[in-house]
Formats: C-alpha cells, sequence, structure tokens
C-alpha cells in the first residue's frame, strides 16, 4: 500500500548531517520499497553499518523520482548483468507495456543502464558512485524539479567519505586521477592504464555531458566558479546511455581529445570510475578540487590515498622561480610557495604529518573548510616580493625570464596578473621592492625597471600580447562603470572568458586617472593608449561621455540585458579644508588642476603657487605646476615632516631637483584674501600628528605662525566622491568615510548585482590595488551571472605571508653586480617639458640586473596531499616540477576490493594501537 510521504526540502539553514543522523526524521513515514531498492543498488543489508536508512541520501536520491510501481519493477533489475523487458516481466508477472514504460523511464532517470544489444534495450544498474547518482544528476529535468536529488549526491560523500578514511588502498577508490598525459611523456615506467589517450583509443563511441558534481553544487548554489558544460566525456557503453538518454551528446574522438586539452589548458584535471576491471574505465572526468564530489574525499577528509594516481610531483628547486603557477591549479593544495633560501633555524616544510592511516580520524581532524581556506604559501612564509605586491605578481617568475630573454613569455606571465604592465611600470609604488631580500646586502632588484622594459612590446602593436579567450560567454553582457584601471582590469579578465562587456566613461578620454591625474611627464598618454588597444582588439566596447545616472540609468541598462554592474568612477573630486577664505576662485582642486592640464583646457594657475598637501598626488600638482609658463614659484606644504610624507621619497627629490620648495610640519589655517582675490596663506607649526590613541590629531605651536605671499593655492589634502545620481533609484548603501559599501572579498555592494572596486570602495590607493580589485570584480561577476555559483568556494585568497628575514643564513655565491639605473634627468631640463625624458635600462643593464635575483622562493610538495594529477606541470615554464612514478597499482576488481580493504582496516588498527603506546616512532 503506497505511503504518503511529506518530502524533505534540504536548504542550507534545513540540511540534515547524513553522515551523522541515521535516525528517522520527525517520525515522518517511509517508502519502504525506495529504502529496499537503495540497499539493493547500494549492495548493502539492512542492520549494516552501510546501509541506506530512511530519509538517508540513498533514500532521498531515488524517492522524489520513483513511483511505487517503478521501485518495484527496478528491483528486478541485476548488478552488471543485462536483462531485457521481457526477463523483467517473467520476473514480475507484470505486462510488457508496463513493464516496458516503467524501465525506460527508470534508464531516463539514471537508476538504470540500458544499451540496444542486437535490436533489444538491455537495462542493468550498478553502484551509487560512480554510476547512479551521477547518472541521476545529470538529467538537468530532474535537478531542476528536484533540487534534494542534487544534496542527496552531496551528502551520499559525507557518509561514506568518513568511514573510508586511512582503509583504501592506493589505486582502490570508487574514482581514481588519471595523470595528465603530457606530464608523463617520456617517463621510462610509463603504463597503458596511466595514459588517457589509451582509454580514448581503444573507445568506439564517444559522447560528453555536464559534470554531475559541478551540476549538483551549482544545484545547492554552491557552484566554485568552474562551470559544468560539456565537462565529462563518456566511453562505449556508457557512452551509448548517454546518448539514448539525453543526457550526453555524440562526439568524435578528435572531440574527446580537443576536450581534454581545452580542460588542462584551463587548468583542470583528470579523474575516472576505477571498477570497471583492471585497466578499463567507461569515463574521463575533467574535475577541479573545488568542485568535484570524488576530489572531496582527499580534500575535505584528507583520504588522499582513495583517489591518488602511481604519480607524485616533485620540485626541482634549482630551477624553480616561485612563480606560483603550479600552486593557482594544484586541487589538493599540495603546493605552495616557501622559502629557497637557507635558514639559521630549520623550518619546518611538511604540511600534513598525521594522516588517516594510522591514526584515529574523528571530525576535527577533517578540512571542512577546504573550499575557503587554500593557502598560497607556507606557514614559515615565501619571497617577499610576489608577497607585498598588492596584485601578486609573480616577480620572480618574470625578471627569471627575461634574464633568459625570453621577453614575450614574461610579458605574457605579468599579463596573467596586470593587464597594464607598461603603465606600472612607470607609476608604481614598487611596493615589491621595500623588503626585496638583495636590498638587505646592496640595494633591492630594479623591479619595476625591468618590468618597463618588457611590457615595452605591448606599446607595438606586432609585439604586444592579447590573450585568447578561455570560453564564450557572448551572450552575456556586462557594464563597467568607470575606465579607469581597475575598470580596465574587470574587463580584461571579463573579456578573456568571453563575455560581452562595455565599459562606461564620463570623460571623453578613458583611462580615469591614469589619463586625467597622473602628469604626462610621468605616464605619457600614449602607453596607457596602447594598452587600452589591447581590450578593444579583445573585443572590449567602449562608450565615452556617458554620465550613468544621467544619459542613461542602471536600470534602463537592466531593462537592455545587461547581467551585472562593476562600478570603478575612482576618487575623481578634491578635497577641502574649510579654511576661511577657501572659496576664492584662486583656491582649486588639485585633481580638478590636473585633469584640466591632461584634458589641454586652459587652467588660469600663474604666478607664485602654494600646493597644500604631503602625498603622491600633491608632488605631481607641484611638479605640473612648475611646468607651466605662468608659474613663477611652486611652493609645497604639509603637515609631515620630511621622513613622515605619504610621497614615495623618490618623488620629494625630484621635486626638488625642480626647483619645487618643500616645507614640512606646517598646516594652514586661513587663506588671505584682497578684493576677492588670494593674496597669500597662514601656516602654523605642527608639533605632532597623532594622539596617544594613533589617531589623526595634529597638536600646533601656536606661537610659531608664518604668512607666505601667493597667487593661487592648489588643495592636495585628499579625494572623495561624486556620484551624481549614479545610484538614484538604487539602494546602494555606503560607507561613512563615502565609499562604496561592500563585502572585502567579493566586492558585491548591497545590491546584488552590482559590484564595485577601486578608489571607490577602498579609498585613495594606487593603481596597482585599484587592479588587484578589477581582477576580484571580475571573478565575482563571472560567478554572479552564471547559474547555482558561490562567489566565494574555491576562490584564491590570496593567502600569502613573507618569510622570516631575520631567520635567513648569511647568503653567499650572490652576483656582486650593482643595481643597473637608467640615465639621471636633470631636474633643471626635466621641469621644461611634460615628456616623459626617463628612459629605459638597455638590454645588456636588463640581464645584469636581472641576475641580481637571488630567487627567495620556491615551491614546495606535501607528498602525501599531492594526489599525482600533473596539472602542474602543465603550466610551469621553467622546467621545475615534474610528475614522478612512486607506485605500480592497476586498479582492483570490484568484488575483490572488500578483501584489500579487511587488510587494510585490521592493519591500521595495529598502527593506530602502537603509536598510543610509542608516539615518538610513529610513521605514516
Amino acid at each position: 500500500m503506497a505511503r504518503k510521504v511529506e518530502k524533505t526540502n534540504f536548504n542550507k539553514s534545513t540540511r540534515f548531517n547524513f553522515a551523522l543522523n541515521w535516525a528517522d526524521v520527525d517520525g515522518r513515514v517511509y517508502r519502504q520499497e525506495i529504502l529496499d531498492l537503495a540497499n539493493k543498488i547500494g549492495r548493502t543489508k539492512a542492520g549494516t553499518s552501510r546501509e541506506a536508512i530512511p530519509f538517508g541520501p540513498e533514500y532521498y536520491a531515488l524517492e522524489p523520482i520513483l513511483n511505487k510501481y517503478q521501485a518495484e519493477i527496478a528491483m528486478h533489475l541485476k548488478f552488471r548483468e543485462k536483462v531485457s523487458a521481457h526477463d523483467v516481466v517473467k520476473s514480475s508477472g507484470e505486462p510488457y507495456e508496463k513493464v516496458k514504460e516503467a524501465l525506460d523511464y527508470i534508464a531516463w532517470a539514471g537508476v538504470a543502464f540500458v544499451n540496444t544489444v542486437d535490436g533489444v534495450d538491455m537495462y542493468w544498474q550498478d553502484i551509487f558512485v560512480p554510476g547512479h547518482l551521477e547518472m541521476i544528476n545529470n538529467n538537468k529535468e530532474l535537478v531542476e524539479k528536484f533540487p534534494e536529488v542534487a544534496e542527496a549526491f552531496y551528502y551520499f560523500g559525507s557518509k561514506r567519505g568518513p568511514a573510508a578514511a586511512g582503509i583504501m588502498p592506493v589505486g582502490g577508490g570508487p574514482m581514481r586521477v588519471l595523470p595528465i598525459e603530457r606530464s608523463i611523456d617520456g617517463n621510462s615506467r610509463r603504463a597503458s592504464y596511466e595514459e588517457l589517450s589509451s582509454y580514448l583509443n581503444e573507445a568506439t563511441v564517444f559522447s560528453v555531458s555536464d559534470c554531475s558534481c559541478r551540476t549538483s553544487r551549482e544545484a545547492m548554489g554552491e557552484g566554485c566558479g568552474h562551470l559544468k558544460e560539456d565537462m565529462c566525456i563518456q566511453l562505449d557503453h556508457a557512452a551509448e546511455y548517454y546518448i539514448k538518454t539525453n543526457r550526453g551528446r555524440e562526439i568524435s574522438k578528435e572531440e574527446a581529445f580537443d576536450i581534454i586539452k581545452r580542460a588542462e589548458d584551463n587548468g583542470l584535471m583528470h579523474s575516472v570510475p576505477n571498477l570497471d576491471g583492471l585497466g578499463h574505465t567507461h569515463a574521463i572526468c575533467n574535475c577541479c578540487g573545488c568542485g568535484c564530489y570524488a576530489m572531496r574525499l582527499a580534500n575535505e577528509f584528507v583520504n588522499n590515498d582513495i583517489v591518488r594516481s602511481n604519480y607524485k610531483s616533485k620540485v626541482d628547486e634549482s630551477n624553480c622561480v616561485a612563480c606560483g603557477e603550479c600552486v593557482d591549479v594544484c586541487p589538493t593544495n599540495a603546493l605552495r610557495l616557501g622559502q629557497k633560501l637557507c635558514s639559521k633555524e630549520v623550518i619546518d616544510e611538511v604540511i600534513t604529518k598525521v594522516t588517516p592511516k594510522n591514526t584515529e580520524w574523528p571530525e576535527e581532524k577533517w578540512n571542512t573548510d577546504y573550499r575557503v581556506n587554500r593557502k598560497n604559501s607556507m606557514e614559515s612564509g615565501t619571497a617577499p616580493c610576489i608577497t607585498n605586491c598588492p596584485a601578486h605578481i609573480p616577480v620572480q617568475g618574470y625578471v627569471k625570464l627575461a634574464s633568459q630573454g625570453k621577453y614575450s613569455e614574461a610579458l605574457e606571465l605579468i599579463k596573467k596578473h596586470n593587464p597594464l604592465p607598461a603603465v606600472c611600470g612607470r607609476i608604481c609604488p614598487r611596493l615589491c621592492e621595500e623588503d626585496c631580500t638583495r636590498g638587505d646586502i646592496d640595494e633591492a632588484v630594479a623591479v619595476d625597471d625591468i618590468k618597463k622594459f618588457i611590457a615595452e612590446q605591448d606599446l607595438n602593436k606586432d609585439t604586444r600580447y592579447t590573450p585568447r579567450k578561455r570560453h564564450n560567454y557572448s551572450d552575456k553582457k556586462i557594464a563597467i562603470i568607470g575606465g579607469g584601471p581597475s575598470g580596465l582590469t574587470c574587463a580584461y579578465d571579463l573579456s578573456i572568458d568571453g563575455y560581452d562587456v562595455t565599459i562606461f566613461e564620463k570623460e571623453e578620454k578613458l583611462g580615469g586617472m591614469l589619463t586625467l591625474g597622473i602628469p604626462s611627464y610621468r605616464l605619457e598618454k600614449d602607453v596607457i593608449n596602447a594598452e587600452i588597444d589591447v581590450l578593444k582588439d579583445m573585443g572590449v566596447k567602449f562608450q565615452t561621455g556617458v554620465v550613468v545616472g544621467k544619459d542613461i540609468t542602471i536600470a534602463q541598462l537592466r531593462d537592455q540585458d545587461y547581467r551585472a554592474f562593476y562600478v570603478a568612477i575612482g576618487a575623481q573630486s578634491g578635497r577641502k579644508l574649510g579654511l576661511e577664505g577657501e572659496e576664492s576662485n584662486e583656491v582649486v582642486s588639485g585633481v580638478d588642476f590636473l585633469r584640466d592640464v591632461n584634458l589641454g583646457r586652459e587652467t588660469g594657475v600663474k604666478g607664485r603657487v602654494v600646493v597644500i598637501g604631503g602625498g603622491n598626488v600633491a608632488i605631481d600638482v607641484a611638479r605640473t605646476a612648475v611646468r607651466l609658463s605662468s608659474v613663477n614659484s611652486t611652493d609645497i606644504f604639509c603637515l609631515e615632516s620630511r621622513d613622515g610624507m605619504p610621497a614615495h621619497v623618490e618623488e620629494v627629490n625630484e621635486a626638488i631637483d625642480e626647483d619645487i620648495n618643500v616645507n614640512n610640519s606646517y598646516g594652514p589655517t586661513k587663506v588671505l584674501t584682497k578684493d576677492g582675490k588670494v593674496t597669500g596663506i597662514e601656516f602654523k607649526k605642527c608639533i605632532s600628528l597623532f594622539d596617544t590613541d594613533g589617531r589623526f590629531n595634529p597638536k600646533y605651536d601656536e606661537s610659531d605662525i608664518k604668512t607666505v605671499e601667493c597667487d593661487y593655492v592648489l588643495l592636495s589634502v585628499g579625494q572623495t566622491f561624486n556620484y551624481g545620481d549614479l545610484f538614484k533609484g538604487e539602494n546602494v548603501l555606503l560607507t561613512n568615510r563615502n565609499t562604496i559599501e561592500v563585502n572585502n572579498i567579493t566586492l558585491q555592494s548591497s545590491v546584488e548585482d552590482i559590484f564595485a572596486g577601486g578608489d571607490v570602495a577602498s579609498g585613495p590607493r594606487f593603481a596597482i590595488d585599484a587592479i588587484a580589485a578589477g581582477k576580484e570584480g571580475a571573478v565575482s561577476i563571472h560567478r554572479f551571472v552564471q547559474h547555482g555559483q558561490s562567489l566565494v568556494f574555491g576562490r584564491d585568497n590570496h593567502s600569502y605571508k613573507m618569510f622570516d628575514k631575520d631567520n635567513l643564513a648569511q647568503i653567499n655565491g650572490y652576483d656582486g653586480t650593482s643595481r643597473q639605473k637608467i640615465e639621471h634627468v636633470d631636474g633643471k631640463v626635466a621641469k621644461t617639458t611634460f615628456k616623459d625624458l626617463r628612459g629605459l635600462l638597455t638590454e645588456e643593464q636588463i640581464k645584469k640586473e636581472s641576475a641580481r635575483c637571488l630567487g627567495c622562493g620556491a615551491t614546495k610538495t606535501d607528498e602525501y596531499l599531492c594526489v599525482g594529477c600533473g596539472a602542474c606541470t602543465l603550466k610551469c615554464k621553467f622546467d621545475a616540477i615534474k610528475l614522478e612514478r612512486v607506485h605500480d597499482v592497476i586498479g582492483y576488481e570490484i568484488d575483490d576490493l572488500p578483501k584489500t580493504v579487511i587488510k587494510n582496516v585490521l592493519g591500521r588498527k595495529v598502527k593506530i594501537v602502537a603509536n598510543k603506546l610509542n608516539p615518538f616512532t610513529a610513521t605514516r
């Protein structure tokens, strides 16, 4: 008799932990026929530790999709033994028409395989994983209608994963990593069962489908940004089944190889169902460590033996330059950047010491947050350059490539992280150089000069690097509001993924503050334009002279099918001080002054000029003013002492060299005027900037007053934001600093489709900070506009740590060459022109300078966490990482595997007892 069952709708607040809760749920009745079928498919029995239980994952994989009759008919199918509808009619006593209809539905739903053999449809069952749970989740219609089946797939792993920890033999799990074949080419100990091509070449029928794991993740709203479409390849009988049930499309062998290569090029690795018999499989999955449920066994339960291949990665530190490309793609976080230089005290570079093979493995030993807690570097730290750079550009990597004369490869490596290298080579604050280890010996490596030399290729359309598209998401339109460094970067990355991107810029010229705020003597506009031309070549669209909120609204853009918005309008307005006389026409915002000069407008600034402020913008304002023929003298006044000025020392010295007077520790009190015109400004001596709590609270010597005669005052004391009507009708929240309130990781604002980055979200910072934000904005927008993606899971959180320089041993054997420098530009000459007179290092100097790098960092491998996928080897440009064969296991027959598992269980128990008795001798 059929029982009415209340379905459970699992969501983030009501999910049951199937791994721990085996009791009936709230006393609800359950369907016995579903439970019987679940135990049959799972090859389990009621009353055992592995049984399928009411409202458990196996139960909910089947209950929503089968009625009573279908479940009962499914009970007549056999494990890996094909039967026809006529066979089921004989065993069930049911009429053929009803049986055939039920069997076809069961196969379509994923609860049975079906192949046509000699004109007859033959049906059979397999195990849950890899098997029916994948097949059920490949059925888009079922997942959309019954999202609980997607969650059942996840929670099946929660039930089985912990139970398997420490007891599975290498190569004995239901899924197994297959090394990327390009990573083992030439290996003298190759075996055909490790070669992906052998599986493809032996097959005759091929199909491709969506990834079941990522389908499940997406249905739960927990996708990792690696999308599911056309990811899993089926072979022979599985391909026939996938084609027949319309869950996959037929492809050729050549298309299968193309899909494999495309997956590898995008940092994915391979795994195969591992219980089809020795050296056989029915599918090849293209997996990511953050979404794949097989890799979850390694990542969450730290049970890496269950999926590993016969290989492990091995780093040749003499060749490694800590570029981090291998770290980025490692699916288990087994690779991290560490220290190459010797230490006084030995640093512990092994991450995983305790494993489930000889230790009890309760939940506190699991890595349950593995999707959000990846580390880029070891706890002991890595090189200062990549750590300190806001965009974490792999400095060691491109410096090494430059030393080898591989300038195109160096440019490609830089532009993976920074699409504006020629710009940054001229204006970057050089944070990478601040803690450069070489600087403790003599002078820091001239990183920016090397980058500038490399990036010169981008100024020539014949040599510039234009990335190829990774994907084609051109059906989705994205709007970038603001054409400065953050907006350009966001557009660049989204364009690589093939999105339809348009930048809306209110000015007629692109580049934001790069164009309008930075003087040409530091950044000539043809440099910016050349790098913007790359974006145009990539298909990014630009609409200039458009004020969003006035000429068109965000709501109207939504009506034009724009899916998401990245606001990067910068801090384009200058702050005022609230001084008496400040409203005079001759008191001008420094950023407005720079904008007018860069746009070729008449500023009216003349005579004696006083610039208020001690930052880099103030220096730019003063050095721009001194270049105007109408200006007689230029003075800078700031609250800070000379050593405390926020402006770069180098730029302060260049200003002084250009006859600009820098007056420190003075604060303005009022602007003096006569007949409405500025005649001077009054200052007080500043004796301290901060109070005892470290808060900005200047104190003055009231007796030390200075009056300075002047004709114009240029205020450069900070910048603020001019939103206009941008957010009219939008509930975008602002902070008490008037910046857009965004999530620190995702940059999402209070309106879900509006993201913001750069100065408008962080407050005024450097261009490289804006570039770093633009990249994060692109990551979030990609995930936001795609179905079911989380904005945080599987995301690179840029967890870098600098090594302890006090623990470094004496460094010997380094290149003794002094830092190479461009020819000094005489300030008396420089101030006569707006041209950038600074030159480039010569190629000979580049060779000398790049050789000065000490190569502080190197990739480190955790041998237990490494599963031997080979993704790392494809990303290395330095022949520094290879796969080494360490096992020789083909696999196990499904009926033989339990014997090996039992043997491992007993052996593990002995080790656990022994280690408890004598923990000092514990081994893995």
